[in-house]
């Protein structure tokens, strides 16, 4: 016989979410919000999956909600455990991911007198979320309207956004009443609202009178209409498209390896070239030196698409265009002309020198973390999604070439703390097996990610292990400190590897440390086998730092 929580508050909260179609949830134990897990794991429409720790939790939610594109709740007992997700609702927000983050509280009154487990948990999230909004208790007069209305306000607001909203649920005891047959709620009327759209005819006139068109586009899930939109623009060489590996867009005459072209720019090239209307869509772009080019070469227009952001990210923004780029696109297409602009050609010049150096240089490349990227982009097969950890994973990712393999990466806020976690949610609901690439430190940091018993056994885990945070070797800057400071507080040298953990954790394991067995182990990882399974690449005696940047002092060269 089912056993149901004989909380109103979470009777409702229920049966809005079955009415909205969210039907994945990760419950994280504990006793204050024992009365949701009993209640959700009984309701034969949801999914519940029991992930201890919190911070985790957050973000296998969030890889759920990449992967399935609808919101995901997450829930969990009061006090620390609300505080732990906070770095999976930070990247949510700014990667726009709907996730509806249900939080189990003490009733209001316990809050700062030291009882147990009890922080200030309404508004925790206010500043990184999209909604912050707290139900009353059962017992107070009007509870069960008011609370149909926040909920139904905050479900809508999570899916409208695509990003975090916040429920705080304060619940008092006892906590463990039960009832065996629900009570019936009415069918919800849906209010979530769609933008219209029409290009505005000033913005035909400047496309059409611009001469250098460029279009940036940053982290994005694959659109086969946006790709076909932009294919109709360059085809006859109209625009430069600006693509990184991580914007899941695909044809030859995108310009999909930023760094390799723009690295060295001049004040000269700055000039030479600059567009004079830019317009990016997505969300974050990995390359620096892009946006230092871009705000240097300082565009007269600068429109940006999304619904959401509208982020000045270049100092020169004059056209915020809320709607998804696809919309946009489909109405410009139908106004503006096609012609060829002698702009492309200046880029494809460039290309073509700087992508005969870079096969070049691979033709003399010895083992390392940049042979290892190399190898990747011949051996993962092209059917699975692929997902970079943050640092210098994500930045090696942008000088290979992945074909149409889908991209995934945290860049929301760019941190190394989920990636592993992340990768797995999104492993978990995705039917095409999954490949986490990540750094050492990215992947100790993350441990518990593999504490996840919904783990598919078409998993596949490669860690570069350089033996430290490499990219404080690669980028300017921090090489100006003592080389002792350097290791221990910065890089952060170690000689640690996965061999033990991978045991621990189900996962079968190889390591390898030179080019011939990481070359004949590659051909075996992906097939399929009845665990999942991590391969460290130990490149800790290889110079990678120097490696990297003696490729691009080759590209410099003439």
């Amino acid at each position: 016989m089912k056993k149901y929580s004989s909380k109103r508050s979470i009777q409702i909260l229920a049966h809005l979410l079955q009415q909205y179609g969210i039907s994945d949830i990760i419950v994280s134990p504990g006793s204050r919000n024992a009365p949701l897990a009993i209640h959700f794991s009984e309701i034969d429409s949801f999914n519940c999956y029991s992930i201890v720790d919190e911070r985790s939790a957050a973000f296998v939610g969030m890889g759920m909600a990449m992967s399935e594109k609808k919101p995901v709740a997450i829930t969990c007992t009061s006090g620390s455990a609300a505080a732990n997700y906070y770095p999976a609702v930070t990247e949510a927000f700014y990667s726009n991911i709907p996730l509806l983050v249900l939080t189990a509280d003490r009733p209001m009154d316990y809050v700062d007198i030291f009882d147990g487990q009890t922080i200030r948990q309404n508004n925790l999230f206010h500043q990184h979320s999209y909604g912050d909004f707290q139900l009353m208790e059962d017992g107070k007069e009007n509870a069960e309207d008011h609370n149909f209305g926040i909920i139904k306000t905050a479900i809508e607001l999570c899916i409208e956004k695509q990003g975090p909203v916040h429920i705080n649920i304060p619940l008092e005891e006892p906590l463990y009443e039960l009832i065996s047959e629900l009570p019936t709620f009415p069918t919800v009327e849906k209010n979530i609202r769609q933008k219209e759209y029409e290009v505005p005819s000033n913005l035909i006139a400047d496309w059409n009178t611009s001469q250098r068109i460029m279009i940036l586009v940053g982290t994005k899930d694959h659109s086969p209409e946006l790709e076909n939109q932009l294919t109709q623009l360059v085809k006859n060489h109209t625009v430069v498209v600006l693509s990184e590996a991580n914007s899941n867009l695909y044809h030859e005459k995108f310009f999909r390896h930023i760094d390799r072209y723009v690295f060295n720019f001049t004040e000269e090239d700055f000039k030479m070239y600059a567009p004079d209307l830019l317009i990016t869509v997505g969300q974050n772009v990995v390359s620096k030196k892009v946006k230092q080019f871009l705000r240097k070469a300082k565009p007269k227009q600068h429109w940006h698409l999304d619904p959401v952001w509208q982020p000045d990210t270049y100092f020169a923004l004059t056209e915020k265009i809320e709607v998804k780029p696809e919309v946009f696109f489909s109405k410009l297409l139908s106004f503006i002309n096609l012609e060829p602009r002698p702009y492309y050609n200046l880029w494809d010049v460039l290309r073509d020198k700087k992508d005969a150096k870079h096969e070049k240089f691979l033709s003399t490349v010895d083992f390392s973390d940049f042979y290892f990227f190399y190898k990747t982009t011949q051996t993962v097969p092209e059917n699975y999604n692929i997902h970079f950890s943050n640092s210098s994973a994500i930045r090696y990712a942008q000088l290979f070439d992945y074909g149409r393999r889908k991209i995934y990466c945290n860049r929301g806020t760019s941190g190394i703390d989920g990636s592993t976690s992340t990768a797995m949610g999104f492993a978990i609901k995705n039917t095409n097996p999954t490949l986490l690439i990540t750094g050492d430190l990215s992947f100790f940091y993350d441990i518990n990610g593999l504490w996840n018993q919904y783990i598919p056994p078409f998993v596949r885990i490669i860690i570069f292990n350089n033996g430290e945070g490499n990219i404080f070797k690669i980028i300017p800057g921090p090489g100006n400190a003592n080389p002792n400071t350097l290791d221990e507080f910065i890089a952060t040298k170690h000689h640690k590897n996965a061999e033990h953990l991978a045991k621990h954790f189900g996962f079968s394991y190889t390591k390898v440390d030179e080019e011939v067995t990481l070359d004949r182990v590659l051909e075996n990882f992906f097939k399929p086998d009845t665990q999942p399974k991590i391969l460290e690449v130990n490149t800790m005696a290889m110079h990678n730092a120097d490696i990297q940047k003696a490729y691009f002092n080759f590209l410099k060269e003439n």
